[in-house]
């Protein structure tokens, strides 16, 4: 009897540990600052690190050798507003922490939301970056994604724009017309940098301005957040 009690108490104890090892542990960390749509800046304790999030690649914003790609800026600016400095999030791992540049790999929770969800959900982002082992949330990752391309948001917004293989270079998002009148002639361009330009006619750079977005007034360019060029 005393043996079989031993082996029974012994049996919930290992599945008592089973069930603790495959809980991942969130380590709480404070927001430093946001780097562009996949990267932050955080502190664990007293200890600085870089967190990449894991399986989202938005467009690039800020890299240093690729040009600002569309609705880049956008992803990061989304993630600036919901991360601001000293906001309190929780790191979770999957098997393999760090990458080879010695980045956290995580899935990042403001709350009981996560970040990387929010991104895909939004149409920032795309599934990317899949490597064994850490593929825990994927499948999920890819019915969000789905959603997010059937409503043709931000990144799905533009045809044949997001791939498997990354953003196609070369593909611009198609001019929007915003304005409150029939014939807007005020250009509004985003740079490279993420700069919000409006170009009014008879101005130098006006004829070779792609618009991004047309205005009527100067006006509505500003409240838009556009601003003059500096000559």
């Amino acid at each position: 009897m005393k043996k079989y009690i031993f082996l029974l108490l012994s049996s919930f104890a290992l599945l008592f540990l089973v069930s603790c090892q495959s809980t991942p542990a969130k380590v709480p960390a404070t927001v430093e600052r946001v780097v562009d749509g996949d990267t932050l800046k955080v502190h664990i304790g007293k200890k600085e690190e870089t967190v990449r999030l894991l399986l989202v690649d938005p467009p690039e914003s800020v890299h240093p050798t690729k040009p600002v790609q569309p609705f880049g800026p956008e992803a990061s600016q989304y993630m600036k507003k919901l991360l601001p400095p000293g906001t309190k999030v929780a790191l979770e791992f999957d098997v393999r922490e760090r990458d080879k540049y010695g980045r956290l790999l995580a899935y990042v929770w403001l709350g009981n939301k996560m970040v990387n969800e929010l991104l895909l959900e939004k149409g920032y982002a795309r599934v990317a970056y899949v490597f064994e082992p850490n593929t825990k949330y994927v499948d999920e990752f890819r019915r969000i994604q789905e959603e997010a391309r059937k409503k043709r948001l931000k990144i799905w917004s533009i045809e044949d724009y997001a791939t498997d293989r990354g953003f196609r270079e070369g593909v611009v998002r198609p001019s929007v017309t915003t304005a409150s009148c029939p014939k807007p002639l005020i250009k509004g361009n985003i740079t490279k940098n993420g700069e919000k330009i409006y170009h009014v006619p008879g101005s130098p750079q006006y004829r070779t301005t792609k618009a991004e977005v047309m205005f009527c007034t100067e006006k509505e360019a500003q409240s838009a957040g556009f601003r003059k060029p500096v000559h």
